[in-house]
C-alpha cells in the first residue's frame, strides 16, 4: 500500500474558525497505521470528528453506532475488502444513504464498475493530494450537515403539524361544549363556524348559518379593533378580547331577545378570524330592576362603611405621627439628659441614684427602639405593589452583608452561601428580611463562633429559602410563638431586640404571598425558611 503525499503547505488555510455548529462524523478505514495517520492529518483541519478504523470489521461496528457524514474507504484490505464492506454498509437502511469513498491504488475499471454498482460516490487515487481529498470531504460533509438540518426541519414541521391538528380538534370539542353560542366569523362578519347553541338559540341550522352575516341576525355587530404592538414580532397586532358588549338579537321565527357578546380576534394567514361568545341574558334583564334596589341599599352601606373606614385611617395616621414625631420627641430629651445626669453626677449623688439614672437612659432607649421596629412593622404593607419589580436576590444578601460587616467582623461569624434566585418582589424589604435573619443568627450565638448558611432551591411553585445557624436554638414549642409581637424569649436583661424582628420578617413574607417558619431544638441551632412565590 503507498502513502498519501505529504503536503502541509496548506494546512493552516484550510482550517476552519471555531464554529458552534455540531460536529460531524468521518469514518477513515485503512488496514495501514501510516495511511490512518496521513489521513487524520489532511483531514484535521475541517474541525469534524475523525473516526479511525484498521478493518472492515472495524468499520462496521462504527456504523452500527453511529451516522457519518462521509466513510473513506480503502479498497484493498485482508480479511474482507473495501467492496465487500461497502456492500454490508449498504445492506443496512441506517447507513445506506451514506456517501462512501474508495481509496486505491490501482486505476481498473473493473474496480470502478463494482464500486459504483455498490453506490461509491467516488474513487480517490494514490497518491492522493490532501487538497483534493480535504475538498470532496468538505462537500460531503456540508451536505450531511445540511441534510441534518432539513431533517431537523422536517421532524419540527411535522410536530407543528400535529399540534396544530390537535389544537384544532381540540378547538372544535371547546366550540361544542361551550354554554354560550359561539360564532367564529371574518373581520367582515361572514360566518365560518358555529356550535350547536347557536343553532339553538337563533333557531336556524348550520348549513344555513355558515357563509351568512351575522349582522343580519345581530344588528350592530362589530369588534373594535384597537392596534398594539407586539414586541415579539416586532409589528402592530390586534387589541385584545372585547367583553360585555349588549345588543338586540334577531332571530328567526323568535321574538328579539338581549344578548351579551364577548369578542375574541384571531390573526391568522387568511386573515382576522373573530369569535363571538353570544348569551341571552332576557333572564338577567328582568331582574335587573331588583338588582338595581340592592344595589342602591348595597351603595348606602358601603358609603357609610367606608367613611367609617376613611375615619379609622385618619385615626391611624394621626397614630404613627403621634408615634413617630410626639411620643419620639420627648423620649429623646428624657433620654439625652438622663445620659448628661449620669455623665455630670455619677458617683456625686447619694444612694441608688447612678443605678436609677441608667435605669432611666436604658428604658428610654429601649422605648425608642420599639416605637421604631413598631412603626416599622406597621408600614410594611403601606408600600404598594408598584415596589414590586425583579430582584436578585443574591444583590441584595451582598448590600445587607456590607451593611452588617462590622457586626459579623467583631462576632467572628462565618457566612456561606449558594447562589440565589431572581424574585419578584421590594427589594427593600426583601433586603429588611434577610438582615433580621442574619441579624438574630449572629445575636442569639453560643460561645462557639457564629457559622451561618443561607440557600435557596425550587420547590416548583415557589423559591424555598433557607438561613441555617450553630447558635443556641429554640425549644419547639416555642417555634410558632417567636414571630409575635414584642416576643423575646430571653430575659429583657439579656437581650438587647425589641423582640419585633420577627414579626416583621412574618409581615414582609406575607405580603409577598409567602411562608415562614423555624426548624429548632434547643442547644442545636436553628433554620429559619421562608418561601416566595416563582413568578414568569
Amino acid at each position: 500500500m503507498n502513502k498519501f503525499m505529504p503536503s502541509t503547505s496548506n494546512a493552516v488555510q484550510t482550517a476552519r474558525e471555531p464554529t458552534t455548529e455540531k460536529r460531524m462524523k468521518i469514518l477513515l478505514v485503512d488496514d495501514t497505521p501510516e495511511n490512518l495517520v496521513s489521513l487524520e492529518a489532511t483531514l484535521g483541519g475541517l474541525g469534524e470528528e475523525l473516526v479511525l478504523a484498521s478493518s472492515g470489521r472495524e468499520a462496521l461496528r462504527h456504523v452500527l453506532n453511529d451516522d457519518f457524514a462521509a466513510i473513506l474507504l480503502d479498497v484493498r484490505m485482508p480479511d474482507m475488502d473495501g467492496f465487500e464492506t461497502a456492500e454490508l454498509i449498504r445492506s443496512r437502511p441506517r447507513s445506506r444513504e451514506i456517501p462512501i469513498l474508495f481509496l486505491t491504488g490501482y486505476r481498473n475499471e473493473e474496480h470502478l464498475f463494482r464500486g459504483y454498482d455498490l453506490g461509491a460516490v467516488d474513487f480517490l487515487f494514490k497518491p492522493i493530494v490532501p487538497e483534493v481529498l480535504r475538498s470532496k470531504v468538505a462537500v460531503f460533509v456540508e451536505l450531511s450537515r445540511t441534510n441534518a438540518k432539513l431533517k431537523e426541519q422536517a421532524d419540527e414541521l411535522r410536530k407543528q403539524a400535529a399540534v396544530l391538528q390537535k389544537a384544532e380538534q381540540r378547538f372544535r370539542s371547546l366550540l361544542e361544549a361551550a354554554p354560550d353560542a359561539m360564532f367564529v366569523c371574518r373581520d367582515d362578519g361572514e360566518i365560518v363556524m358555529v356550535n350547536s347553541r347557536a343553532e339553538e338559540l337563533f333557531n336556524c341550522g348550520r348549513d344555513r348559518l355558515v357563509s351568512r352575516d351575522i349582522q343580519t341576525m345581530v344588528p350592530g355587530w362589530g369588534f373594535r379593533r384597537q392596534p398594539a404592538w407586539d414586541e415579539e414580532s416586532g409589528r402592530e397586532a390586534i387589541g385584545s378580547v372585547e367583553r360585555g358588549v349588549e345588543l338586540l338579537a334577531r332571530p328567526e321565527n323568535r321574538a328579539p331577545f338581549p344578548v351579551e357578546i364577548t369578542f375574541s380576534p384571531l390573526e391568522t394567514e387568511e386573515g382576522v378570524l373573530i369569535t363571538s361568545a353570544i348569551r341571552d341574558i332576557s333572564e338577567r334583564k328582568k331582574t335587573e330592576e331588583q338588582i338595581h334596589q340592592l344595589n342602591a341599599n348595597l351603595e348606602r352601606r358601603v358609603l357609610e362603611r367606608t367613611e367609617a373606614l376613611l375615619r379609622s385611617n385618619e385615626e391611624l395616621q394621626q397614630f404613627a405621627y403621634v408615634a413617630s414625631h410626639d411620643l419620639q420627641e420627648p423620649l429623646r430629651t428624657v433620654s439625652v439628659f438622663a445620659q448628661l445626669l449620669s455623665k455630670r453626677y455619677r458617683g456625686k449623688l447619694q444612694g441608688d441614684a447612678d443605678q436609677y439614672i441608667d435605669f432611666i437612659v436604658q428604658g428610654a432607649a429601649r422605648m425608642e427602639r420599639l416605637i421604631a421596629d413598631l412603626l416599622d412593622f406597621s408600614q410594611v404593607e403601606a408600600r404598594g405593589a408598584d415596589f414590586f419589580t425583579k430582584v436578585s436576590c443574591d444583590m441584595v444578601l451582598d448590600d445587607v452583608l456590607d451593611n452588617l460587616r462590622s457586626l459579623i467582623e467583631d462576632n467572628g461569624a462565618i457566612i456561606t452561601r449558594t447562589p440565589l434566585p431572581l424574585v419578584t418582589g421590594d427589594a427593600f424589604q426583601l433586603a429588611r428580611l434577610f438582615q433580621n435573619l442574619v441579624v438574630n443568627s449572629i445575636k442569639y450565638r453560643t460561645a462557639e463562633a457564629p457559622y451561618i448558611r443561607i440557600a435557596a432551591l425550587n420547590a416548583g411553585s415557589e423559591w424555598r429559602f433557607s438561613v441555617t445557624d450553630n447558635g443556641i436554638g429554640i425549644e419547639p414549642q416555642y417555634a410558632e410563638k417567636v414571630f409575635g409581637v414584642f416576643k423575646i424569649l430571653q430575659p429583657r436583661d439579656k437581650s438587647s431586640g425589641s423582640g419585633m424582628g420577627l414579626a416583621i420578617c412574618r409581615k414582609i413574607v406575607n405580603r409577598h404571598e409567602g411562608r415562614i417558619w423555624v426548624d429548632s431544638q434547643l442547644g442545636k441551632g436553628a433554620t429559619f425558611y421562608f418561601t416566595l412565590p416563582v413568578r414568569t
